[in-house]
C-alpha cells in the first residue's frame, strides 16, 4: 500500500456556479439554487462480457490521463485469522505478475514521468496512476496482468510482511491518536467486520500464508468485481480496443455474488456494543485526546447526508460552533476540536474529537461536554451556518471535478459503491432538500438519547491488557 483510507465520506457537493473540464459542464440558472444545478459528464460506460465495468471520459487539454482500478473488496471481507489480508494483498500487487517481473511496474511509472499509489478501506481497494498519454496501452496491460496472474514470490511476500508490521506499529501502537481511533472502531463496531483495523491484527499479519492470499486474490480480483476508470487525453476507440484485448481473456468469478450476499447480510453489521460508557486508553500522549462517538448511519441514506451537514456546521473550521465554544474563547479548555461523520457501506459513526489543554480536568470536561451537547442544536445551528456549509461543499466539489484524478475517483467511487457513476445527481437533490429544521431534529436525536461512548488516550491512564476500560 501505500496509504490507508479510513473510509469513504461523501462530503463533496453542491450549490451554484460554473466549471468546465473538457466537454463536461456544470451550470445553474440562478445563484444559490442547488435544485437547479445541472452536472453533465459525458462518460462512456461499457461492460465487458466477463463483467468488467469501464468508464471513459476524454479530456484533451493536456497530454496526460488518470487510470483508476477499483475492486469491491475491503477489510470487512475478512474474519479472525485473516484480518489484514486485503491490505497485504494490495502491497503485493506491486511485486510482480506473470508477464511483468518484480520491480517493472514501479520502474515503468517512474521512467514515464508518472505517479501511482493505492489504498485499502473497509469497503474497497483502489489503485491509481497519473500518466503521460503515450503510456496508456502498456498501463492497461499492466493492470490486466496483475488482475489475472499475480506472483506473490515467497521472498517478497515475507519482506512485505515486515513492512506491514512496521506500518501497523507506526499507525497504531506508536501513535496515540491512531490507538484512539482503533479503539473507537473496536468499541463502536464490536462484533461486526468493521470492529478493527484495515491493516489487521498483529497475530493475523504474522500468520497469513501465501496460499491463503492467492485464494483471496482469485476470489475477489475478478473482472466482475472491478471498475476501471480512465479520464484524460486518449482516444476512446483505442482505449476500448486495448482494454478488450488485455482484459477479455480473464475469467469472471461465477460464484462471487453468492459469496458476497453472505458477507453483505444486514445482520452481519449489527453491532453488539453497549453505549453510554467511558473507555480509557494508556498512550504516549502528554495531554488527553478524546473521541465522543455516537451511533452513525451507513453510506447513502438520507440521514447520512443530514449528518454530513451537521458535522460540518458544528465542527468544520475555526468559525464553527464547537470551535468558538471550546477553542476560540477567552478561557479555552481545548487546543483543537473537530466533528466527523464516518459513513461506511453498512454502518457508520458520528463523533467529536479533540485535545485538552494543560491543567484541564478530563473528567470535568467530559461532564461539561455531555451537558453542553444538549444545547448544540439550538445554539450552534442557523440558516447562515447551513448555507455556509453548502457553499464549502461546492468549493470541494468543483475542485474534485477540475482534475483528471479527481474526476476518475469521483466517478469510480460512485460506480463502485452504488452501481451508477451518476449517483451524484441524487446527492445533489438530497443535499438541496435538507432544511435547517431537519438538521436540528437529527441533531437532537444524536445528542439526547445518550447513545455515546467517550474514549480518551493519555499517558496518565492505567496501562492494562484491556486498555483500561471503564463502564458506567
Amino acid at each position: 500500500m501505500r496509504r490507508v483510507l479510513k473510509g469513504l465520506v461523501l462530503v463533496t457537493l453542491l450549490l451554484s456556479g460554473c466549471a468546465q473540464v473538457g466537454k463536461q459542464q456544470a451550470r445553474s440558472t440562478s445563484a444559490g439554487s442547488l435544485a437547479e444545478l445541472e452536472i453533465e459528464l459525458p462518460v462512456e460506460k461499457l461492460t465487458l462480457k466477463n463483467g468488467l465495468t469501464v468508464l471513459l471520459l476524454e479530456d484533451h487539454r493536456l497530454p496526460i490521463y488518470s487510470f483508476y482500478t477499483l475492486y469491491d473488496v475491503g477489510g470487512r471481507y475478512e474474519s479472525k485469522g485473516t484480518t489484514g489480508a486485503t491490505h497485504f494483498l494490495e502491497h503485493m500487487m506491486f511485486k510482480g505478475s506473470k508477464n511483468y517481473p518484480p520491480g517493472f511496474f514501479d520502474r515503468f511509472i517512474e521512467s514515464s514521468g508518472g505517479s501511482n499509489n493505492a489504498y485499502t478501506s473497509f469497503d474497497s481497494t483502489v489503485y491509481y496512476q497519473n500518466m503521460p498519454a503515450r503510456s496508456l496501452k502498456t498501463m492497461i496491460d499492466l493492470e490486466a496482468d496483475r488482475m489475472k496472474s499475480i506472483l506473490l514470490l515467497p521472498e517478497a511476500f515475507e519482506s512485505e510482511r515486515q513492512v506491514i508490521l512496521e506500518e501497523r506499529k507506526m499507525r497504531y501502537e506508536n501513535s496515540p491518536r491512531g490507538k484512539l481511533y482503533l479503539k473507537m472502531m473496536q468499541e463502536v463496531f464490536e462484533g461486526t467486520p468493521y470492529g478493527g483495523s484495515v491493516i489487521g491484527d498483529i497475530e493475523d499479519i504474522e500468520g497469513l500464508e501465501r496460499d491463503r492470499m492467492l485464494e483471496f486474490h482469485k476470489t475477489f480480483y475478478a473482472p466482475n468485481n472491478a471498475v476501471v476508470v480512465i479520464v484524460g487525453d486518449f482516444d476512446s476507440n483505442d482505449a476500448k480496443s486495448w482494454l478488450k484485448k488485455s482484459f477479455s481473456n480473464i475469467e469472471k468469478n461465477k460464484n462471487l455474488q453468492k459469496l458476497k450476499d453472505e458477507y453483505n447480510a444486514p445482520k452481519v453489521y449489527e453491532t453488539q456494543t453497549k453505549f453510554n460508557r467511558e473507555v480509557q486508553i494508556h498512550g504516549q500522549s502528554k495531554k488527553p485526546v478524546f473521541m465522543m462517538a455516537y451511533k452513525g448511519e451507513k453510506l447513502g441514506t438520507h440521514r447520512s447526508y443530514v449528518l454530513d451537514l451537521l458535522s460540518s456546521m458544528l465542527g468544520g473550521g475555526e468559525s464553527s460552533h464547537l470551535n468558538q465554544l471550546y477553542v476560540q474563547t477567552t478561557r479555552p479548555p481545548l487546543s483543537s476540536i473537530s466533528v466527523g461523520n464516518y459513513n461506511l457501506k453498512y454502518n457508520g459513526v458520528f463523533y467529536i474529537n479533540g485535545e485538552l489543554l494543560d491543567g484541564v480536568s478530563l473528567a470535568g470536561f467530559r461532564k461539561r461536554l455531555l451537558k453542553d451537547s444538549l444545547r448544540f442544536c439550538e445554539d450552534g445551528l442557523s440558516e447562515r451556518a447551513l448555507q455556509k456549509t453548502k457553499n464549502q461543499y461546492l468549493v470541494g466539489y468543483y475542485k474534485e471535478l477540475n482534475t483528471n484524478a479527481g474526476l476518475a475517483s469521483f466517478l469510480g467511487l460512485r460506480e463502485n459503491f452504488f452501481g451508477d457513476y451518476r449517483y451524484y445527481q441524487k446527492e445533489l437533490k438530497t443535499y438541496s432538500s435538507i432544511a435547517l429544521d431537519e438538521v436540528k431534529e437529527t441533531c437532537r436525536d444524536v445528542f439526547s438519547d445518550k447513545q455515546q461512548i467517550f474514549l480518551s488516550v493519555w499517558d496518565k491512564h492505567a496501562e492494562t491488557k484491556d486498555e483500561g476500560e471503564k463502564n458506567e
